[in-house]
């Protein structure tokens, strides 16, 4: 088990599966499976999402940081987003933002304030 080496994007099957949908991007997985191993069809906490990573031997780095340019954002990153209609997950990977509810982007998607985590694959592999 490990990180993906290039997401496919998926859209997030019901509109509090985001984080269901993120997950499963970040390891090649089907949401399906993903719901199984977070014990949890609507919306994630951060706490289940840092288990499922945990699962797969993805690590999350550091703190949540503030983030307001693209530019600031490392290689891979967990984004919790606040939207217009409430709080979100998505995902940043190699330059492209992979969002389950608005697509593949090139910028943020729509938000009022944005905080990432950096994913990183263990060490070990």
């Amino acid at each position: 088990m490990a990180l993906t080496k290039k997401p496919v994007h998926i859209f997030e099957p019901d509109p509090l599966q985001c984080g269901q949908a993120v997950l499963a991007m970040l390891t090649d997985s089907s949401v399906e499976d993903i719901i199984s191993l977070c014990g949890n069809k609507r919306e994630t906490t951060f706490k289940e999402m840092k288990s499922v990573l945990e699962h797969f031997e993805i690590s999350i780095y550091g703190a949540r940081q503030e983030v307001a340019q693209k530019g600031a954002l490392p290689r891979v990153a967990l984004l919790s987003l606040e939207t217009p209609k409430c709080w979100h997950w998505s995902l940043y990977f190699d330059g492209i933002f992979y969002d389950p509810e608005y697509g593949m982007l090139n910028d943020f998607p729509p938000s009022f304030r944005r905080y990432f985590w950096e994913i990183k694959e263990n060490s070990k592999h």
